[in-house]
């Protein structure tokens, strides 16, 4: 599964919650669960090399990433 089809599962809700506003729906991608581990993989991949202690998550929603 390569990027392209990671970003197929993240649903695109125009002027929600309100006009203007592109609100990025990650629901399909948290139902999906082998590319839920492959979006994972790819993201904590980039810092295996690196001495992490903490990790926050900065939102309200972050913290399923973190």
């Amino acid at each position: 599964m390569v990027i392209e089809d990671l970003k197929q599962r993240i649903r695109e809700i125009p002027d929600f919650p309100k006009a203007g506003i592109l609100f990025r729906d990650i629901t399909p991608l948290l139902s999906d669960g082998p590319a839920f581990r492959q979006a994972i993989d790819l993201i904590g991949g980039r810092y295996l090399a690196r001495r992490i202690d903490v990790v926050v998550g900065v939102e309200a929603r972050g913290f399923v990433m973190g």
